[in-house]
């Protein structure tokens, strides 16, 4: 896909219902401005809404993301009991963070977001950051992964933030 002779870039966020609205809204629309095309991806293809009602029609379901078609991914977080908790169980979802690391592209993930690497068994001896509470340093540190209490941690392809107030840092990084 090129526009102006230039090829556009191609990120996909995996998110579902009860998803943190800024967290997948803020990079969405960064990246846009940036000029990178970007897929929303739910477990299905159906209307998921915010944790603050906003709306999302997802672009496609995670059984149709195809990891080779992207150069970024994203994994915003939500509240424990909503989007965090869906995707991180998703195997779809882990397969496609799986495929990221695999071939060291780089991944974005905030908030609750990092359950689902923690599920993906992709952390181990990285660097990274989470929300403080819920068990997700916890669960990081059990995976094998090197928490630490920043509002952004770089580790190579991956960039991890705490919480919606980092969003800055966390999409100047990314």
């Amino acid at each position: 896909m090129t526009k102006n002779n230039k090829k556009i870039r191609k990120a996909i966020v995996l998110t579902a219902d009860k998803f943190e609205d800024m967290e997948v809204f803020y990079p969405v629309f960064r990246l846009m401005e940036a000029g990178w095309k970007v897929d929303v991806a739910a477990p299905e293809k159906k209307k998921i809404h915010g944790e603050n009602g906003y709306p999302l029609m997802p672009d496609l379901a995670f059984s149709k993301v195809k990891p080779d078609s992207y150069e970024l991914l994203i994994i915003p977080g939500g509240s424990p009991d909503g989007a965090p908790a869906v995707v991180r169980k998703n195997k779809k979802a882990q397969a496609i963070a799986r495929s990221f690391f695999k071939k060291k592209k780089p991944v974005g993930s905030l908030c609750h977001g990092p359950w689902t690497l923690v599920s993906a068994d992709v952390i181990r001896g990285r660097r990274l950051t989470s929300y403080w509470y819920d068990g997700v340093p916890e669960d990081i540190k059990k995976a094998g992964g090197i928490w630490e209490d920043k509002e952004v941690v770089v580790d190579r392809n991956l960039v991890t933030s705490r919480y919606p107030m980092d969003l800055p840092s966390f999409m100047r990084e990314v």
